[in-house]
């Protein structure tokens, strides 16, 4: 029971660390949709440090009842980046901030890291669980906090226009998904360290502690 504990928080973990891995290199925190114009949608994507355009024309084709004819175009590009979203001008304050969100998580990314770490510490040694789990925890609530600071800084830049195209922006899915993700598996770890450290035997195992009458 033990090490199959160990393995199941290891592995949920893990799962955890690589969401995140997977969500800091998407492009689509936020979505900007723009009306049809001339048969070209226009969407742009944006991440935490790329920008990404898709265009698509469309036409009906000519002699044909269900025909189109279509065209996409996707670039992608560094953002936010100096010279074209001027970073050293009007937009300084927002560059300075959506930069700090990405750093932000690859901190949080780290935290993640460590916490595998000291769950492998637990698996391999005869150390106790409550110390095991309380160290856990404390780096699943570091790493949790630090996600939802980016969140909060994307979410704010969003909600006020710092940018100028954000007007029209909305949060992708990703943000939801995340923050349900990091709620769920840091309150199973800090729930598990709490009946570890009340001497709970399938959280602390056999070294459970039995307070002294």
């Amino acid at each position: 029971m033990r090490k199959t504990l160990y393995l199941v928080a290891f592995a949920a973990t893990a799962i955890v660390l690589t969401i995140n891995a997977l969500s800091a290199r998407r492009r689509d925190w936020l979505v900007v949709r723009y009306e049809e114009v001339l048969y070209t949608k226009v969407t742009v994507t944006y991440g935490l440090n790329q920008r990404c355009e898709l265009s698509v024309f469309e036409i009906p084709s000519p002699g044909s009842d269900n025909g189109t004819i279509s065209r996409r175009s996707y670039e992608c590009r560094h953002f936010p980046a100096s010279v074209s979203d001027r970073c050293e001008k009007e937009n300084k304050a927002f560059c300075a901030a959506w930069t700090s969100a990405g750093y932000l998580d690859q901190i949080a990314i780290g935290f993640g890291a460590v916490s595998l770490v000291a769950i492998l510490f637990g698996v391999s040694t005869h150390s106790r669980r409550r110390r095991i789990w309380s160290a856990v925890a404390g780096l699943l609530i570091l790493q949790a906090a630090f996600q939802i600071v980016t969140f909060g800084i994307i979410t704010e830049m969003y909600r006020s226009a710092a940018y100028p195209t954000f007007e029209r922006a909305r949060p992708g899915k990703l943000i939801c998904i995340l923050i349900c993700v990091h709620c769920t598996h840091t309150v199973g770890v800090i729930l598990t360290g709490m009946s570890a450290r009340a001497g709970h035997k399938w959280a602390a195992g056999n070294r459970a502690y039995h307070p002294i009458a």
